[in-house]
């Protein structure tokens, strides 16, 4: 698979026009802070210029397969990598799009979420693989805690994360 393909193809969406931002989330953004793990796919989170109230993706689908690349129910298949176009759905996604870091990857500039915004989303999803993925930046020391704990609190998930560390200590403690 090759994600600076990926990489490539979005630096060049941004500069064209067709997005006006973008930072890699899931599985993938945390890999740059985690040690590796399986995944499928690349969930990308885009910042698009709004028409009215909705956000319309047809037009990254569009400069894709105008450039050849296939489709796959709700993926673009790029570089090997089904890659799924996502706009921000809260308030938190929004701010992990906006705060997101730049690193370079293969000497290619990525934009990735922050360790801190990707804890905070995988929370607020709460799913099993979510509740295994924040797992594993605690035992990696992957993040801030300072700065989680500001982003928690501001997004009113400071509840939920006290509820998750307490289980993921009895957890531990089996």
């Amino acid at each position: 698979m090759n994600t600076k393909q990926v990489l490539e193809v979005l630096n060049d969406m941004q500069a064209e026009g067709v997005i006006q931002g973008y930072a890699l989330g899931g599985a993938v953004g945390a890999a740059v802070y985690l040690e590796p793990f399986y995944t499928k796919d690349i969930d990308v989170f885009v910042a698009l210029e709004k028409n009215g109230v909705l956000l319309d993706l047809s037009v990254i689908y569009g400069y894709l397969t105008e450039r050849g690349f296939e489709t796959k129910g709700q993926w673009v298949v790029i570089g090997g990598w089904d890659v799924e176009f996502l706009p921000p759905y809260s308030t938190l996604t929004e701010e992990a799009l906006q705060e997101a870091t730049v690193i370079p990857w293969e000497n290619t500039p990525a934009r990735v979420m922050r360790p801190e915004h990707l804890v905070a989303i995988c929370l607020e999803a709460g799913r099993s693989k979510d509740h295994e993925r924040i797992a594993k930046f605690i035992e990696q020391k992957a993040f801030d805690a300072g700065a989680l704990q500001r982003i928690l609190t501001n997004h009113g998930l400071l509840e939920k994360w006290k509820r998750f560390m307490r289980r993921y200590e009895q957890g531990k403690t089996k």
